[in-house]
């Protein structure tokens, strides 16, 4: 274990201790006598001195000490009871410690380091041990209370995780403590005298990874859009990747536009958010993967046990998922058995007493019984199991009540031309005696035999049943009787986007294919499309969509392919088909690592797998069914009812190693993908082929399949859900940058600012937005993408207050009350993107004609002068305004208190501030001489009231600003909008965490 660093004297210590290992800055020391052989006396008369000397000694025989170059003193960082746990902090020490040392000068600074290090590592080892939760409580409230003061953010930051690490400045490391927050990661460090602070949203966050940089070999390095942050020396180093990752991709689903991909109810809640949240949700989203469940589905209890296999005669150790609707089992060695039972096959579960420990028998409707033995707390596990029966059945019988009167859709089934007759009874007999063995429906045993027998072949006659058990969508069609029925009803005639595309799509889905060359199929598939878009209108319809149900309808019934379609779509490739094909992107991205992991050669030759994506993204989004001949590709599809997506990503791997050699001697990115290409037409070729001789029995993409399963075992369901984590980061990114370039384009035509000018703005809007989701309520106005961020009253008054030219003190308030008054000329409470830019373009970019003009506008009553100056559209304001009539007259009297007010906290800490207040005193009084003079010549004799409030137009209040040189020269000077935009960004955090304490009652 992990000491306090404590002195000890070198020159006593080599009288008891022997170093079995040692470096230029630490040694590895045994205790004189201990594993000697033939040492007896010896160890007996160190543990006689043990006791009087080092009672310690007795219990660690083992030791790591730091030992300075030059130095005669030494410190105890480490012991152990043997030499196995001694050893495991000595790596640890190599690995992360002894390469970085190099870089102190003084070794006064080494000592200080290692010090501070090593007391991190034993404060992180007590709080992973802590068995207390009240203790755990009271030290997690001391950390809280410290990043607090250190970081000055609100309470409403939570606080999830903290880590001992090191954060490396140059070829410097600080030790410090790493917070992971719900908003933020955040570093700090007080070492040497030196502090150093990083405080980093989520939002910023580009990439996570885990890389080696020289001799660092274990380094997690965090990426924005302009800098990259490394960190290492973790104790738990896997532990703080999985949960970073996480937390960014949380995050960035939670406060970015992510099209559809919803997170949990409670991890919307940010403020609520816990480390224990995270763990159950990384699980879930790994069981829900693993099984093929739906979405939907919560995991509520995970037992270690054993079922009894009968085909095997023994029973498999592994673990037991149980959740709302589902009871699943996975063997600890992958392949060996799974199981999925939907718990409305249950007929009942009770606890079995015999010599068999902790057993549960649960029975199934088809007459099974499956036995599981050794379940760790047996009792909760089946309490659970029967409330949910009980509320599961309950369910059932509303169901059926509801639904008794519906009938369902039945089409024809279309049947692609069979194989010889012999060939096929052949299958058939191989499945019954499957079957048999291993059980039939979605609860048989699921092993690699299955596999095989896949891969084999499906007999035209069972494939629709074993899709629809392999999916369990059979569950879906019991469980909404009538569904379907009733969608074909109401979307029969309805014309939407998405029918439009449907019919647009319908001729090009298997056209060569008999069964779509007549109106039936067509009809059958219309029905299936328009019914789905109905069922979820997030996806309605996307294209790929109908070469997939098509080939379903081969195979099915209308009904079951509705229902293949719906699980495929929102289980098996959940948001591969919304709006922006983000779960396709992110597999995408997924599939380019597993490139680099395992063809390295290939990437020597094409670093850039774009030219790649550009053929592999339709393997991903067809599951092969548009590239490979229709025979082969049932087989992929068959392969991905069992696996899943895994499948896609094993066989794509074996499609480019098979042509790696030839891709590797491709001249240019177009020779490449013509080799690809080619490769699959070889394959349509081999199974014509084969598809000729009748006693063949693996066809060439059976052996492809079975290649692609063993070669790539390793590309694991849960492997590929921590790719997704951390690629999902890099695709929501993308998308974000995207969309700004999209909004700076539409933008920059208006204005006269820089595009870097334009760029950084729209960066502080944007931050502008997320303070508010991260501490305001939580609730804000929604982006439209071709306009950007947009900004509320409050947060409008931020930006306002960080980026106007002039400082107006106490008026600023009604200032940006007035502005935002003025810019929202369509009174949607909200200002885009586009309306904020030229507003700044206004006060720092125009003359000063403009810029009085504006002054002028912004104290006139809505409805009055700026209908006059058309100005309700603002898109066209800078332009409009010098084009305007100046001889309008409007009524002033009332707000030229306020436009004097406005002018005189114009003025604060110019250098000629005297000189300025002195010259808007004459223009004032100048103006309200006009003023006075203009009511008295339109008096009641020319039949105007008395009483009226006297006009002033524009024109005059300009040619009095003009007598007064230095105010000219004030409007007139350049302003620098980059500096005060850099300045804003350093100022925004503190600024608006004060405004949103102020709101929230906390100072």
């Amino acid at each position: 274990m992990w000491l306090k660093p404590e002195e000890v004297l070198l020159k006593n210590a080599l009288k008891l201790w022997v170093t079995e290992k040692s470096n230029e800055y630490f040694l590895l020391q045994r205790r004189r006598g201990h594993g000697d052989a033939g040492s007896r006396f010896t160890g007996m008369l160190v543990g006689a001195l043990d006791t009087v000397l080092d009672s310690n000694a007795r219990v660690a025989p083992f030791r790591i000490l730091l030992q300075v170059p030059g130095g005669q003193v030494s410190w105890v960082i480490a012991s152990g009871a043997t030499l196995d746990e001694v050893n495991t902090h000595w790596r640890w020490l190599e690995l992360n410690l002894l390469h970085s040392l190099s870089v102190f000068e003084y070794k006064e600074d080494v000592t200080s380091f290692v010090s501070g290090k090593i007391k991190g590592l034993i404060a992180e080892e007590q709080l992973c041990k802590q068995s207390s939760a009240e203790q755990g409580a009271d030290h997690q409230e001391d950390v809280r209370v410290r990043f607090e003061q250190r970081f000055a953010l609100l309470r409403r930051e939570r606080m999830l995780v903290h880590y001992s690490c090191c954060l490396w400045k140059g070829h410097v490391p600080r030790q410090g403590w790493l917070y992971l927050t719900t908003n933020h990661l955040a570093f700090y460090s007080f070492l040497l005298g030196k502090e150093v602070k990083l405080l980093l949203p989520w939002a910023e966050v580009t990439g996570v990874e885990r890389v080696c940089v020289s001799l660092r070999t274990d380094v997690l390095r965090v990426r924005t859009r302009t800098h990259q942050r490394d960190f290492s020396m973790f104790l738990f180093m896997d532990d703080a990747i999985a949960t970073i990752t996480q937390v960014a991709d949380i995050t960035l689903r939670r406060v970015l536009d992510c099209a559809g991909l919803e997170l949990p109810h409670a991890l919307q809640q940010h403020t609520l958010i816990t480390k224990r949240m995270l763990e159950e949700h990384a699980l879930q989203q790994c069981v829900l993967s693993m099984f093929g469940l739906p979405q939907s589905e919560n995991v509520c209890e995970v037992r270690a046990c054993a079922v009894w296999t009968p085909h095997a005669r023994c029973h498999t150790h592994g673990t037991l998922y149980a959740t709302d609707s589902y009871l699943c089992f996975s063997s600890r060695e992958a392949g060996v058995c799974t199981l999925i039972i939907p718990l409305k096959e249950v007929t009942f579960i009770e606890k079995e007493e015999s010599m068999l420990p902790s057993s549960v028998i649960v029975c199934i409707r088809s007459k099974r019984a499956i036995q599981l033995i050794s379940v760790t707390d047996r009792d909760s596990l089946v309490d659970g199991l029967i409330d949910r029966l009980r509320q599961l059945s309950w369910r059932q019988t509303l169901f059926r009540r509801q639904d008794q009167c519906k009938q369902s859709v039945v089409s024809k089934e279309f049947f692609l031309t069979k194989g010889s007759p012999s060939q096929e009874q052949e299958k058939e007999k191989l499945w019954e005696e499957h079957f048999e063995e291993f059980g039939r429906g979605v609860h048989m045993f699921r092993t690699d035999k299955m596999h095989r027998l896949l891969t084999k072949g499906i007999p035209e006659c069972l494939r629709g049943e074993l899709w629809l058990t392999l999916s369990d969508a059979s569950s879906e069609i019991a469980a909404h009787p009538g569904h379907y029925a009733e969608l074909v009803e109401h979307s029969m005639g309805v014309t939407t986007t998405a029918t439009e595309e449907i019919e647009r799509d319908l001729h090009r889905s298997l056209p060569e294919h008999p069964a779509f060359q007549n109106q039936a199929g067509i009809n059958a598939l219309r029905r299936v499309l328009t019914a789905y878009a109905h069922h979820n209108p997030n996806i309605g319809y996307c294209q790929s969509m109908n070469i997939l149900a098509s080939v379903l309808l081969l195979y099915t019934k209308e009904e079951e392919a509705f229902w293949l379609l719906v699980t495929v779509c929102e289980r098996m490739l959940p948001n591969y088909f919304n709006r922006r094909v983000i779960g396709a992107q992110v597999d995408q991205s997924v599939f380019e690592e597993l490139i680099c992991e395992r063809l390295p050669e290939l990437v020597v030759h094409i670093p850039d797998l774009s030219t790649l994506a550009s053929v592999s993204i339709t393997w991903f989004l067809t599951l092969f069914l548009s590239v490979l001949p229709l025979q082969s590709a049932v087989c992929v599809l068959d392969c991905f009812f069992f696996h899943g997506i895994r499948i896609i990503f094993q066989l794509g791997l074996c499609i480019l190693n098979t042509n790696v050699s030839k891709l590797c001697t491709s001249t240019d990115d177009g020779q490449a993908l013509m080799l690809l290409t080619s490769f699959l037409e070889q394959v349509r070729h081999e199974e014509d082929c084969e598809s000729t001789e009748e006693s063949a029995e693996h066809t060439y993409i059976t052996a492809l399949l079975n290649e692609a399963y063993e070669r790539y075992a390793d590309v694991t369901v849960k492997k590929l859900e921590m790719l997704r984590c951390r690629h999902r980061i890099q695709v929501l990114q993308a998308h974000e940058d995207t969309t700004k370039e999209n909004t700076l384009r539409l933008v920059s035509p208006n204005v006269s600012l820089s595009a870097q000018d334009l760029s950084d703005l729209y960066d502080l809007v944007k931050t502008e937005h997320l303070i508010s989701l991260y501490w305001g309520d939580g609730v804000c106005v929604p982006r439209v993408c071709s306009e950007g961020y947009r900004l509320d009253r409050a947060q409008f008054k931020s930006v306002f207050n960080l980026l106007s030219p002039w400082e107006c003190e106490t008026h600023c308030n009604p200032f940006s009350q007035r502005t935002f008054t003025l810019l929202d000329h369509k009174h949607a409470n909200h200002l885009t993107f586009q309306q904020i830019a030229l507003w700044l373009d206004t006060v720092y970019s125009e003359d000063l004609n403009v810029k009085v003009r504006w002054l002028y506008c912004l104290h006139i009553p809505p409805g009055e002068e700026c209908r006059a100056l058309g100005l309700y559209d603002l898109s066209q304001c800078p332009y409009s305004l010098c084009r305007h009539n100046d001889h309008n007259l409007v009524s002033f009297q009332r707000e030229f208190i306020q436009f004097c007010k406005t002018l005189y906290t114009m003025f604060h800490d110019e250098p000629n501030e005297s000189e300025l207040y002195q010259a808007i005193a004459m223009v004032t009084s100048l103006v309200l001489q006009i003023g006075e003079a203009g009511h008295k010549q339109g008096g009641p004799g020319n039949g105007q009231d008395s009483q009226s409030d006297w006009t002033v137009s524009f024109p005059q209040i300009l040619a009095s600003l003009l007598t007064e040189t230095v105010l000219v020269n004030f409007f007139e000077k350049p302003l620098d909008l980059r500096a005060r935009i850099a300045s804003a960004r350093e100022r925004q955090y503190q600024e608006r965490v004060g405004l949103l304490d102020i709101e929230h009652g906390t100072v």
